[in-house]
């Protein structure tokens, strides 16, 4: 039988979902599954394979990613805001909240209604954690040298090292050296950020496993908090990030117990594969 599929996006960064509630034949997809799928040539093209699985504890449904290369994502922002908008705009209740289970726990989000269904979600990201396991001193990595620049390591549940004051053109050149770099043997993202004059930042993403990206939730999260701990945004306020796909909302706590995004969501098209 063929396998249906879903295309979505949030603000270019783009993922091809399937829903292994109602096909649990979409379970034995994998690594080169996602590489076949992803790839902007010969497959459908996008960033990453979105799979909705059954809840195996406390949500609507467990959400899991692939990367473009086939890796495992821990966790995606952008991801999961797709996902809360197919699961909401097949409820007749028309929800105004959605949890749904992640690789960083159970995770709530606020949506925002429209005449075509769900137009923005905002998602309760949990905690961010300042760590990168393997210093010897296990302790934070906050304005430590990498690759000639400062950098902050954030855990959004998956990695991010955020680079204060490196021009986002700079994403292309350095993302690939530091994604691989031997203090992050299961890879990081990486953020490239620069202050705008509106208080909010441009940020651009190397995103781990897949390159640069147009657009990268948990990163956008990750650079704000790092840029709050300098004392260059404001902790409980809505801070704009402009990505190269469009712009996000991010508000961090200040004890840093919690992290919000915010932004549009768009459903693409949909198809089968044999």
């Amino acid at each position: 039988m063929p396998l249906a599929f879903w295309k979505y996006e949030g603000l270019g960064n783009d993922f091809v979902l399937f829903d292994a509630r109602s096909d649990p034949s979409a379970l034995a997809l994998g690594p080169d599954d996602a590489r076949r799928l992803c790839d902007r040539h010969h497959g459908i093209g996008a960033d990453g394979l979105l799979i909705i699985e059954r809840p195996r504890g406390a949500g609507l449904a467990r959400m899991s990613v692939l990367n473009a290369d086939g890796s495992v994502a821990e966790m995606c922002g952008n991801g999961l805001r797709c996902v809360v908008k197919y699961l909401a705009d097949r409820d007749p209740s028309r929800p105004q909240r959605l949890k749904v289970a992640t690789g960083a726990g159970v995770l709530e989000s606020e949506l925002d209604w429209g005449p075509d269904g769900v137009e923005r979600v905002t998602v309760a990201m949990g905690p961010a954690r300042l760590e990168a396991p393997t210093l010897p001193h296990g302790g934070p990595f906050v304005r430590t040298p990498m690759e000639g620049h400062l950098g902050t390591a954030v855990s959004m549940g998956n990695p991010h090292l955020v680079l204060l004051d490196v021009p986002p053109p700079e994403a292309g050149r350095l993302g690939p050296v530091i994604e691989r770099h031997s203090l992050f043997p299961q890879r990081t993202n990486v953020e490239f950020v620069a202050p705008r004059a509106d208080g909010g930042l441009d940020v651009a993403v190397w995103e781990r496993g897949v390159g640069l990206t147009l657009a990268c939730g948990t990163g956008a999260c990750a650079a704000v908090v790092a840029s709050a701990l300098e004392g260059r945004s404001p902790f409980d306020q809505w801070v704009p990030v402009q990505l190269p796909g469009g712009p996000l909302d991010i508000k961090v706590a200040k004890d840093l117990s919690q992290v919000w995004l915010r932004g549009a969501v768009r459903f693409v098209f949909q198809g089968s594969l044999p």
